[in-house]
């Protein structure tokens, strides 16, 4: 679009369903590039990616040509395809449905794909729940508990 510029970061967080580990980490990087063509195939800019073997963090500037919802529903679909052709687990991958979708701004990049590239040792201190209810309070996002992700206790 002539004349139109914009900033926009967004961190997509989203989970496998039933919470269940199942993202090898032999396999994380694999998963990591085929994330990063979805989002650059779609005309969207990459930061970061990492997959915990229960949920994503991905950070992207996005432009206005595309919506989060659809970027995010490319993204689902594309990788669940992926590791299943792949054959990583037994029985059929899929995401759980949902994700949580937050802004930054410029400069707030550096820190949130360090927070990202840090996801293992950060979650050695806090549960990936306690890490998307923070998410969610730290945003001001009303929600109603019984639509989050399933949880893992």
């Amino acid at each position: 679009m002539a004349n139109t510029y914009t900033q926009i970061y967004i961190q997509i967080v989203f989970a496998v369903k039933g919470r269940q580990n199942l993202i090898p980490k032999e396999n994380r990087e694999e998963l990591h590039k085929f994330i990063t063509g979805i989002i650059s195939n779609r005309g969207q800019k990459s930061f970061a990616v990492f997959a915990m073997p229960d949920h994503v963090h991905i950070l992207v500037s996005m432009n206005p040509n595309i919506s989060v919802s659809d970027l995010v529903r490319d993204i689902k679909a594309g990788s669940s395809k992926f590791i299943n052709d792949k054959n990583w687990i037994n029985g059929k991958f899929s995401w759980q449905e949902g994700y949580g979708a937050f802004s930054y701004s410029r400069s707030s990049v550096d820190a949130v794909v360090k927070y990202i590239l840090n996801q293992e040792e950060h979650h050695k201190n806090k549960s990936f729940k306690n890490e998307y209810l923070d998410f969610l309070e730290k945003f001001e996002i009303e929600y109603d508990s019984k639509y989050l992700f399933e949880w893992i206790e």
